[in-house]
């Protein structure tokens, strides 16, 4: 079972734009919305298996996992855990996962 996890491009610059956004109204949310995903992160690669599966979102083998607003997208059987994507609910997350292939 992975213990560690890998971040995609895509999903650091969601990381990124998120702490960045909120930054703009308080850093120190920030820092408590990324320190959140981390240890999102560290638990996922602990146990994969506990995240949710989503048909309505994509056919691909992926899950997902809630952390605030936000949706961590991952594929679980990867080793490390590959972190696909982070991102808000409120968008359109099939779309979006369409568009990432």
């Amino acid at each position: 079972m992975s213990k560690t996890y890998r971040l995609t491009e895509r999903a650091e610059a969601d990381v990124e734009a998120i702490a960045d956004f909120i930054a703009g109204d308080s850093v120190d949310a920030a820092v408590k919305v990324v320190l959140a995903l981390e240890d999102a992160f560290g638990l996922l690669a602990s146990r994969p298996g506990i995240g949710h599966v989503r048909l309505d979102l994509t056919e691909r083998p992926l899950k997902f996992w809630s952390v605030y607003s936000y949706l961590v997208v991952y594929d679980p059987s990867g080793d490390p855990l590959t972190i696909v994507a982070v991102l808000h609910g409120a968008r359109n997350v099939a779309e979006i996962l369409k568009d990432l292939g």
